[in-house]
């Protein structure tokens, strides 16, 4: 498997073939014999699918788990990975601008051949060759093949954890409560005349407090009370111009401007008002917590035969590749006083709706996130939680 640069100690090594005698090349390709034997002993023995893709999707290299996976053929030298993973947009992956393929990307798929399975699908640049990226597939089947009596139990043990969690976010907004109106108690006494000034202060400190208090108490109950949907008819771009204006103070207060894109006429969807809010205001509160200097947000609306697709784009820090891959397990917050929940509420609301998400990042220059909704007339299929 060649995947290095023109630096690599293949290359050097190729380079110099012809100035190294007889006994020393031997020994040198038997030395490599035994490396690429010990190296594919190790990536044959885990379970995650892993392959080594070019910029034409054309597989260079597969693990036994991959193979088993995709149902891989034993010539491979003229497949390409698009025929076996048919789920991906590869068309926006694959476009020119040479910023979306070195992006990590991240998306949960379903296959049918050679088995019907659900998959975790990781795309990840090479950071030494640009031309090449390696994909890894993760089998989730069985994790959404439990019994119901581990769901509950799990749903019960997961209640519990996030109802300590919420006991000890609230204890920090209530105590600043108690301590300014205690002060404003004070400053209001018969014998003293109160500071109106530091009086307002101290109101506007108490009203934010409230403020937040309901925001982890509202999080808390979407994520475990999703409540029933009120399915209708409706026009995405209104959602997403409520949810903008929801948060205007928010994104003018740090700067950051917002741009829409999206055609005059835009296909309608099935879906419940309250949930979507929900999760956009979720998606682009990520995105503004990701830029604490300013930045560009970007909200792209498109549409095809089969799908209405909304894109979130950011200017922020980005995602790592160890956060990519814990990014929507419940506590993982990556930003101080994040409780974690808000991409389980984004992801779950984006089931409900039948809809597929995607996450495209690249550390230090942003993140997009990717929804793609169900046209009506093609049925919705509601994913499982």
């Amino acid at each position: 498997m060649v995947l290095k640069n023109k630096d690599s100690f293949l290359d050097r090594f190729i380079e110099r073939v012809d100035s190294i005698d007889a006994n020393s090349l031997q020994a040198y390709i038997l030395h490599l014999s035994r490396e690429k034997g010990f190296f594919e002993t190790i990536f044959n023995a885990v379970e995650e699918g892993i392959l080594v893709v070019d910029r034409n999707l054309k597989i260079r290299y597969h693990n036994q788990a991959a193979k088993d996976l995709l149902g891989l053929p034993e010539d491979i030298s003229k497949t390409h990975l698009s025929q076996f993973l048919q789920n991906i947009d590869w068309a926006r992956i694959l476009k020119q601008d040479a910023d979306e393929w070195t992006r990590m990307s991240r998306q949960e798929i379903e296959i049918m051949y050679p088995e019907h399975r659900h998959v975790q699908f990781y795309l990840v640049p090479h950071d030494e060759d640009s031309s090449f990226a390696t994909v890894i597939l993760r089998d989730v089947t069985e994790s959404r093949q439990r019994t119901m009596q581990e769901l509950e139990t799990e749903t019960s043990n997961y209640v519990s954890m996030l109802a300590g969690e919420v006991a000890h976010e609230i204890g920090n907004p209530l105590n600043s409560l108690y301590l300014n109106l205690q002060l404003l108690n004070r400053m209001f006494k018969p014998d003293k005349e109160p500071d109106l000034e530091e009086s307002r202060e101290m109101l506007k400190v108490c009203s934010d407090e409230v403020k937040r208090l309901d925001n982890i108490i509202n999080q808390f109950l979407h994520a475990i009370r999703p409540g029933e949907s009120a399915m209708l008819d409706l026009d995405i771009k209104d959602v997403i111009i409520d949810t903008l204006t929801f948060m205007q103070s928010e994104i003018e207060t740090k700067g950051i401007s917002v741009e829409c894109i999206w055609p005059d006429i835009l296909p309608k969807i099935y879906g419940d008002v309250a949930q979507l809010k929900q999760a956009f205001f979720n998606v682009l509160r990520n995105a503004v917590q990701a830029m604490p200097q300013g930045g560009d947000i970007a909200v792209n609306a498109s549409y095809d035969d089969e799908y209405v697709i909304l894109e979130f784009t950011d200017t922020g820090h980005g995602i790592s590749a160890d956060k990519l891959k814990l990014m929507f397990d419940p506590f993982k917050s990556f930003k101080k006083g994040g409780t974690g929940l808000g991409m389980i509420i984004i992801e779950r609301v984006m089931r409900v709706h039948g809809a597929e998400m995607s996450v495209n990042t690249k550390e230090g220059e942003g993140t997009a996130i990717v929804i793609k909704f169900p046209r009506p007339g093609k049925r919705i299929r509601v994913l499982n939680a």
